[in-house]
Order: C-alpha cells, then sequence, then structure tokens
C-alpha cells in the first residue's frame, strides 16, 4: 500500500475534518462508529437499524485513464461494460490501490462518495444510482470504513456541488444485465 498521499502532495483530510466540512457549510449528518467493514456483506451483518440507502461504491476508471467512482444500491448488480458504454466509454476496469489513495484518499473498503473531498484535481468524475432517489436518507463512510454517516439526499448533492463534483445520474438498471 502507498503512503497516505494526494496527487498534489498533501495528506487526505480525516474523517473529523470532513464531518467539520458537512457542519460548516450546514449540512446535517449523524455518524455511528463500528467495527470496521470491507464488504456490503460485513456491513449488512453489523449496521442493526440504521435507516436509509446503503450503497457499494465502485472507484473505476477507463484505459485512457478517465476515473469515475460509481455509487450504487448496495444489492444492485452492475455491468462494468454497460455502465461504461451508459457514461460514454468502451470499457471500464477498477482502479488500484495506489490510485483509490492518490486520488480520494481512501483505503479500499472505505470508499465512499465523501472521499472526493480529497480529490483536488478534479480527476475524478461521480455517478449516482437513479435508484438512490426513491430513499430519504443516504448512508456513506466517512473516509472510515469503522463509522457510517446518515446525510439527507439534498445535503449529499450540496456538499457533491460544494467540492466541485457535481454527479450524473445514472439508471445502473440499464447496468445490471
Amino acid at each position: 500500500m502507498s503512503e497516505r498521499v494526494l496527487a498534489d502532495g498533501s495528506e487526505p483530510r480525516s474523517p473529523k475534518e470532513l464531518l467539520d466540512f458537512l457542519h460548516d457549510r450546514g449540512l446535517v449528518s449523524r455518524t455511528h462508529e463500528h467495527p470496521p467493514v470491507f464488504t456490503v456483506e460485513e456491513a449488512k451483518a453489523l449496521r442493526g437499524s440504521l435507516e436509509g440507502a446503503h450503497s457499494k461504491n465502485l472507484f473505476v476508471r477507463d484505459p485512457k485513464g478517465v476515473m469515475w467512482l460509481v455509487v450504487a444500491l448496495e444489492d444492485r448488480p452492475v455491468d462494468l461494460r454497460a455502465l461504461a458504454e451508459q457514461l460514454g466509454h468502451k470499457r471500464f476496469s477498477f482502479g488500484s490501490e495506489d490510485r483509490l489513495m492518490r486520488y480520494l484518499g481512501v483505503i479500499a473498503g472505505a470508499v465512499t462518495p465523501f472521499a472526493v473531498i480529497n480529490d483536488v484535481t478534479g480527476a475524478v468524475r461521480v455517478a449516482l444510482d437513479e435508484g438512490l432517489r426513491h430513499h430519504s436518507l443516504w448512508n456513506f463512510h466517512p473516509l472510515d470504513n469503522g463509522m457510517t454517516t446518515a446525510i439527507a439526499p439534498s445535503d449529499m448533492i450540496r456538499f457533491l456541488e460544494a467540492v466541485d463534483h457535481p454527479p450524473r445520474w445514472v439508471d445502473m438498471r440499464a447496468s445490471s444485465g
């Protein structure tokens, strides 16, 4: 694993810095601590009664190096080829752990849309599953897979816009061939 350094040489933001950023902008969130989880299955086993949508977050890139953070409902099957075509690319592969740290400042298992706060170069695009629109609360790791932060969809969109990563909505059902 590479050292914790972003593409511009700075260190990634901490969960506290992220939560302070949300608070300072009036974005309401609630964070729960739990043992670290690395898979959707582990998260399901530990979440208890945590309400709202839960996701899987895929860090992908095309052959030319264009990177996307894809946020899908946790049980949504995702066909990477169909998704790539929907987003205007030939194909996608998963980004390496080094690339994940360099651009989003997180480890595998802690991938989250909140991580774009660390994408200081603006290299990563964000795609949100249309299925998320049907939920009034979304849950994501706040840069650490030992915590889960619940946030209203409107506040998450405001966060993404505040860090210059406005999302693109995609119909993941069309990518679940």
